[in-house]
């Protein structure tokens, strides 16, 4: 059970990570994962280091202005951080506020531009278990998001509507929930709500403001009051605020967001319970829309913990290469080899399809998508290659006991047939001795097959 915590609320564990919290009950390894800001945050501090994941860039690495760069990085920080969750919420959060680099560097200029979104990912990052409130009204004030939801372009002679349409329909209440009046409302509310491109950071432009009356089909206000008041234009912030509140506590938000969560944690392919969803979003309200105790709930719950709900979500191709790297080793492997097959995996970080992100699930697994995850794991065995035989010498005395080994190691549970299929693998060929040169063939072969599984591409 404590593999399948580290899958879910990480993205699995090296050796030394498996050290530390081996020596912990499963609620004080919750604790640990859940109460992060008690771990330092210095990981950035390791990279070029020897003994971590290496990066490769065209110059000297800059994340804060070469996007490749910026993806490098962030794929460091899941491997090596202290802080797992953190990194796993960022990643959630990532998909849930999708926002594309390509459109935000066509409207500024390239380095400007990975400066933009990795503002609003250190933005995610610093709230990855905070309040949905503040993230929804950081995400308003994002420069990068205001470009890509075109709030940059929101004034009273010509509302935008987009940014509050999602705001709606994506980033709270959901589809069917709101109505087309509701989001003409939404948009006249966050008018001058613009982006100083020279700074590059939010500014409110009241003169851009509309200062009429808003009128929406729920409750803004705790009277059940629908309309926002006429306000001056210099007051006219307090429109996106009081209606960010009302929407961060509204019940339909609270059971969406959870169900998402509770998806994401626990099982895409089991409908959660109305009553665990009821009692997760009471939770949420409860704590004024607070992430942290909804996911340290959810992680200490029976549903979690459920044998049956181990390996039922489909590995998101970030998930994949990560784990695998976490489980394989990285000596003299570079983060910059990770990108084009996430690329060819459909999934290219700080790149979303769309507003709606990446479509999950089953969707992943196309026949291209599939033979690039084989790829990269055939890549990746055959570059720790004498890392995993060295690793392997132990569990030299057969055929089995070296599947033994590389399937507790690659956290994977394999039914007779494929485990079968896997020794026989092992035992072909010469006459099983259990050499280095036999180990450096075998192991690494079998990490392969195992990476290339179809039991791998679950956590």
């Amino acid at each position: 059970m404590l593999d399948h915590l580290l899958r879910r609320a990480g993205f699995g564990a090296s050796a030394d990570e498996l050290a530390v919290y081996d020596r912990l009950s499963f609620a004080q390894a919750v604790d640990r994962l859940v109460d992060y800001d008690a771990v330092p945050d210095d990981v950035d501090s390791n990279i070029g280091k020897p003994g971590y994941v290496g990066t490769t860039s065209n110059g000297p690495f800059s994340p804060d202005t070469v996007i490749n760069d910026a993806r490098q990085r962030w794929l460091f920080r899941m491997v090596h951080s202290q802080r797992p969750l953190q990194e796993k919420m960022t990643l959630f959060w990532h998909n849930y506020f999708a926002t594309g680099y390509s459109k935000v560097a066509g409207v500024l200029k390239q380095d400007s531009g990975t400066k933009a979104m990795n503002g609003q990912m250190e933005f995610l990052r610093a709230n990855a278990l905070g309040t949905l409130r503040d993230l929804l009204f950081g995400i308003a004030k994002d420069p990068a998001m205001l470009i890509w939801l075109d709030g940059d372009t929101n004034t009273k002679a010509k509302p935008q509507e987009n940014f509050g349409r999602e705001l709606m329909e994506l980033f709270s209440r959901g589809v069917g929930y709101y109505t087309e009046d509701d989001v003409y409302a939404a948009a006249r509310v966050f008018t001058g709500w613009n982006l100083d491109r020279t700074s590059l950071t939010f500014t409110f432009n009241a003169n851009a403001h509309e200062t009429s009356a808003k009128t929406f089909s729920f409750p803004i206000y705790s009277d059940g009051g629908q309309t926002i008041p006429a306000r001056s234009a210099s007051a006219g912030m307090q429109d996106g605020v009081d209606l960010i509140n009302a929407l961060a506590m509204h019940p339909e938000t609270a059971r969406r967001l959870v169900t998402k969560l509770f998806t994401f944690f626990v099982s895409e392919t089991q409908t959660p319970d109305p009553n665990v969803v009821n009692d997760l979003a009471n939770t949420y309200l409860k704590n004024g829309s607070a992430i942290k105790p909804v996911v340290r709930q959810i992680l200490d719950s029976a549903q979690f913990q459920d044998p049956g709900v181990v390996f039922t979500r489909y590995s998101w191709p970030t998930e994949f290469v990560v784990r695998a790297i976490k489980e394989t080793g990285w000596t003299g492997f570079s983060a910059g080899s990770t990108l084009t097959p996430l690329v060819n995996m459909g999934q290219q970080l700080f790149e979303p399809p769309n507003v709606a992100g990446w479509v999950l699930g089953q969707s992943w697994f196309s026949t291209g998508a599939m033979l690039a995850r084989m790829n990269f794991g055939s890549a990746l065995a055959l570059n720790q290659k004498f890392r995993i035989a060295d690793a392997a010498k132990a569990a030299k005395s057969s055929p089995q006991a070296l599947v033994d080994f590389l399937t507790a190691r690659l956290t994977i549970d394999l039914g007779n047939s494929v485990y079968g299929d896997l020794v026989t693998y092992a035992s072909s060929g010469s006459v099983w001795t259990g050499s280095d040169a036999q180990l450096q063939t075998k192991a690494s072969g079998l990490v392969h097959l195992i990476l290339g599984s179809a039991e791998y591409q679950f956590v």
